[in-house]
């Protein structure tokens, strides 16, 4: 156990939640003091670039793969600049920086980036771990803005529709507003830097959720209307590398997913759904029709035992919301000689839709004796030290280990109706236990998503089957073919050499 952290029962007991939506207005006619606006044509400098201006920060994470891959990708950009003959820029582990929670949410980040260079770097460069940097290409780019004035830089992407994940922010036209996608990479000048964490000490941040994090961003440093716009870089690119379009790129992605081995086998991973009576005819048909049939182990939990399903009660009341009390009974069910004794736990909704085949591809990446727990990451209070949970609707995927160490801490739930991600993130949070973010779950369905965002994925997960065809969904997104290659074309054949 951590040192000074409060009784998990306790902690968890003390903790309500209400989550309320918002809508942002913005006026079209706003402009912003002490930046150029995105009509401006910015001047290009013919003065060189020091490499050591640069500042890369790879958002990486604390798991024994991501730790790997994120070394691999420093170790490439510093023997580029060594192939250069230029003296090595810095190269910073987001997951290293600092003990603080909060910090992959960035925004919390800030004052420590702008008080450690601030005074002898020019930009700061976010990537992801799958982004490939052409080092010659990004120096270029980066030359070709005024590094004194302030620039958010990257490759936009828009909403076509309001979405809930964004808190339906700009309904009337959503599409106005650019965010980047952080996988081709995004750049922060050092004067936007400075001014941003100044802004962060003097006034705490008002978010309590963090949902979408390159939504979230952006709309703090547009900060409505008074700071810059996301600045379009044709250079920061999401195609694969190697492609023939890419001659022009300074980033490229790395294909995905991973197969770091053999995609791990069936008889590996318990599938747990989550359903109440009311959806035995609605929502449980939809999952037998799409999926059901690539699980070797799956249970189905109701508050009623239906043997045409068969469904199982746990003895658990339904709840209209949280489902706390059923998820910590899957949790213990999971570990007891009632079910096969798997590797992995998969807990789902029964309006998940999921491709098992590609969680068993993924799932290769991980190693089970490990407390791994995996999904969809999102924030809660990671400015006022919060804790991060994965969402429950994209799949929660724990490995057995993970399961042992939650219930052993004596971690419960205060209420049968208390969210139960969040519930579980708390208790991980005390346990000193990382959360593990994979953009390939998705807690809301695809049209909730930019269609470039989605465009270089194989997605894990979509969720809610809201005035959509849940069976035409399966099947474009999540389907796969017997070649290997997905409905829409996009081949999962990659491998990262471990």
């Amino acid at each position: 156990m951590l040192k000074n952290k409060p009784d998990i029962g306790q902690k968890v007991a003390g903790c309500w939640i209400f989550l309320s939506l918002f809508h942002i207005n913005i006026s079209a006619g706003s402009s912003g003091k002490g930046w150029q606006s995105q009509d401006d044509k910015h001047v290009i400098h013919n003065n060189q670039l020091d490499l050591r201006e640069i500042v890369f920060v790879l958002q990486s994470q604390s798991n024994s793969f991501h730790e790997r891959q994120a070394e691999r990708k420093r170790a490439d950009l510093l023997k580029q600049a060594h192939s250069l003959a230029e003296k090595p820029p810095l190269v910073l582990l987001l997951h290293t920086l600092s003990d603080n929670e909060g910090d992959w949410s960035i925004l919390p980040l800030l004052p420590y980036l702008s008080h450690s260079f601030g005074k002898n770097s020019s930009w700061i460069v976010f990537l992801e771990e799958e982004t490939n940097v052409k080092m010659t290409q990004i120096i270029q780019v980066l030359a070709k803005y005024d590094k004194t004035k302030e620039w958010f830089l990257g490759k936009p992407l828009h909403d076509t529709e309001s979405t809930i994940i964004h808190h339906y922010a700009f309904a009337e036209k959503p599409s106005v507003f650019k965010y980047p996608d952080f996988a081709a990479a995004w750049a922060l000048s050092i004067p936007l830097v400075v001014r941003l964490a100044n802004k962060v000490r003097d006034e705490p941040l008002k978010s309590d959720f963090t949902i979408d994090l390159k939504h979230e961003v952006a709309l703090y440093i547009w900060d409505n209307g008074n700071g810059p716009h996301l600045t379009a870089v044709p250079e920061l690119c999401t195609e694969p590398e190697g492609s023939p379009q890419t001659s022009h790129c300074a980033t490229t992605l790395s294909r995905q997913p991973p197969l770091c081995g053999e995609p791990v086998d069936k008889e590996d991973v318990f599938v747990a759904v989550k359903t109440c009576k009311k959806f035995h005819s609605e929502r449980v048909p939809v999952i037998k029709k799409t999926w059901e049939k690539d699980a070797l182990y799956l249970e189905y939990y109701s508050d009623h035992a239906d043997p045409s399903i068969p469904t199982i009660d746990l003895g658990v009341p339904n709840t209209e919301r949280g489902h706390c009390g059923k998820t910590f009974a899957i949790l213990q069910r999971f570990l007891s000689s009632s079910v096969p004794n798997t590797k992995w736990l998969l807990v789902v909704d029964d309006d998940t839709l999921i491709s098992l085949s590609r969680l068993q591809l993924l799932l290769s990446c991980y190693d089970p004796s490990e407390p791994v727990c995996l999904g969809e990451r999102y924030g809660y209070g990671l400015s006022q030290g919060g804790y991060s949970y994965i969402t429950g609707g994209g799949g929660m995927v724990f490995s057995r280990e993970a399961v042992v160490r939650l219930l052993d801490s004596g971690c419960k739930c205060y209420s049968n109706d208390a969210p139960d991600d969040m519930v579980l993130g708390m208790c991980l949070n005390a346990l000193g236990l990382p959360v593990t973010h994979s953009p390939l779950f998705h807690q809301a369905r695809p049209e909730d998503y930019a269609r470039d965002f989605l465009a270089h994925q194989v997605p894990i997960s979509f969720h809610k089957h809201w005035n959509i065809d849940a069976v035409a969904v399966f099947n474009k997104w999540l389907k796969d073919d017997l070649t290997g290659q997905t409905s829409d074309g996009l081949h999962k054949s990659a491998k990262t050499e471990l």
